[in-house]
C-alpha cells in the first residue's frame, strides 16, 4: 500500500475567479477575509476598522449593505481603502446594483432569493459592466422554505441542492465570475456540506464555520472545521467567524493557514507550555512577544522553549531560537545553532531585535533579484 507524504496537501482543483486584484481559486494562496461590524453608513468608523484589518493582514473585507443608505456610503468607503470590498446583500436586487456601481468587487448575494428572472439579469449585467463577481451563500439558518419541507431539517443534501440550484440561475445568465458556500454552526453538517459540494462542482470555495461563537471557542471550532477541509485540499478563501474584534478573525485564519503549512505571514512562535523546569518565564515571554512581533510580516520561524530538555531540537528547526538555562543565563540559537547568551532582563528586546534583523534580511534578499533586473532593463 502506497502511503502519501504525511505533510502533502493536494489541493482540489478549481476555476479561478477574482475579487478585484485577489485572485481566488485555481493555484492562488488561500485568501483570508473578513467583514466589518460597523454601521456601513458611519463611513469614519467603517474606514478605521477596514484599514484596521489591512494591517492584519485582511486580503478581502465585506461589507454589509442592507438598505440604500448603506450602498451610498460604500462609494465613500471603497474610496479610503485598499483592500477589495465584497458587498453582503440579502433580497433587495436594488442594493446590489446600487453596490456594483459602488465600486465593490465582488457581491454576496443568493440569485434565488431576489426575485423574478428580470431582476437577475439586472444583477448580473451591473456586476458585468463593473467587473464584480459573486458569492453565492448558502447558510443552515436560512435554506428555502421548499428545500426545508423536502428535507425535514438542514442536511448537507439540502445544503449543496441550495447552491447548485443559485449556482445554475447565474449560468443560465451566462455568468460564470463566482464562488460558493455552504456555512453552519455545526461542524460535521458543514464540513460534510463542503466536502459535497467539492465533489459536484469546480467552483471556487469559501470555507467558514458560521456563527462559531466567541474568541476562543469560535477559534477552536472553526479550526476544528476549516482546518480539516483545508488538509483534504478542499477551500481557496476562508472567513473566521468569530463574535469578537474582526481583526481576529484574520489572525485566527492566518494561524490556520500556518499550521497547514498553507499561508506564511509573520512570525510563528513555537513555545512549549513551561513546567518547573523553566528557566524564565515562558507564558510571560511568549505573551509579550508576540504583542512585540505583531508588525513583523515576514514569514519567520521563532522558538521559546523554557529548558534544555526540548529546546535545542526544537531551536534545530526554527530561524531564531532561545533555550533557557540556569542562572538567568539563556542560549540564542541562529539558523538551528547555538550563537551567544543573553540574560533574563535583556531576552525580550534582544529577540525582538535579532527577529526584525532577520526580518530585514529576509526582504532585502527579495528585492535584490528585482533589482538586478531593473538595473539589467
Amino acid at each position: 500500500m502506497s502511503i502519501r507524504p504525511y505533510r502533502d496537501i493536494q489541493r482540489r482543483t478549481s476555476r479561478q475567479i477574482f475579487v478585484g486584484p485577489v485572485p481566488v481559486g485555481g493555484d492562488a494562496p488561500i485568501s483570508v477575509q473578513s467583514m466589518t461590524n460597523t454601521l456601513t453608513t458611519d463611513v469614519n468608523a467603517t474606514v478605521a476598522q477596514i484599514r484596521r484589518l489591512e494591517e492584519a493582514g485582511a486580503d478581502i473585507v465585506r461589507v454589509s449593505c442592507p438598505d440604500q443608505e448603506s450602498t451610498k456610503a460604500l462609494k465613500d468607503i471603497i474610496r479610503q481603502v485598499q483592500v477589495p470590498i465584497v458587498a453582503d446583500i440579502h433580497f433587495h436586487y436594488r442594493r446590489a446594483i446600487e453596490a456594483a456601481q459602488a465600486g465593490a468587487a465582488c457581491l454576496r448575494i443568493n440569485p434565488g432569493n431576489i426575485g423574478s428572472a428580470e431582476r437577475v439579469r439586472e444583477v448580473v449585467k451591473a456586476a458585468k459592466d463593473h467587473g464584480c463577481s459573486m458569492r453565492i451563500g448558502v447558510n443552515a439558518g436560512s435554506l428555502e422554505k421548499e428545500l426545508l419541507e423536502r428535507y425535514g431539517e438542514p442536511c448537507p443534501e439540502a445544503m449543496v441542492e441550495s447552491g447548485l440550484n443559485h449556482a445554475r440561475i447565474l449560468e443560465d445568465n451566462d455568468f460564470f465570475e463566482f464562488k460558493i458556500s455552504v456555512k453552519a454552526s455545526d461542524v460535521f453538517l458543514a464540513v460534510a456540506a463542503y466536502q459535497a459540494l467539492a465533489e459536484a462542482c469546480d467552483y471556487p470555495l469559501h470555507l467558514g464555520i458560521t456563527e462559531a461563537g466567541g474568541l476562543r471557542s469560535g477559534t477552536v471550532k472553526s479550526a476544528i472545521g476549516i482546518g480539516s477541509l483545508l488538509w483534504a485540499g478542499i477551500g481557496d478563501t476562508v472567513r473566521v467567524s468569530l463574535s469578537a474584534d474582526p481583526v481576529e478573525e484574520i489572525k485566527a485564519g492566518f494561524e490556520i493557514l500556518k499550521s497547514l503549512g498553507l499561508r506564511h505571514r509573520g512570525v510563528r512562535i513555537i513555545s512549549c507550555p513551561s513546567c518547573a523546569r523553566q528557566g524564565f518565564d515562558v507564558v510571560k515571554t511568549v505573551e509579550r512577544l508576540e504583542e512585540r512581533l505583531s508588525h513583523v510580516v515576514t514569514p519567520l520561524t521563532l522558538s521559546i522553549i523554557g529548558c534544555v530538555v526540548n529546546g535545542p531540537g526544537e531551536a534545530r528547526e526554527t530561524d531564531l531560537g532561545l533555550t533557557g538555562g540556569g542562572n538567568s543565563s539563556h542560549m540564542v540559537y541562529v539558523a538551528g545553532s547555538p550563537d551567544h547568551k543573553v540574560d533574563s532582563d535583556d531576552m525580550v528586546d534582544h529577540i525582538v531585535s535579532l527577529v526584525e534583523k532577520k526580518a530585514a534580511e529576509i526582504e532585502a534578499a527579495k528585492a535584490a533579484p528585482s533589482a538586478v533586473a531593473a538595473a539589467s532593463n
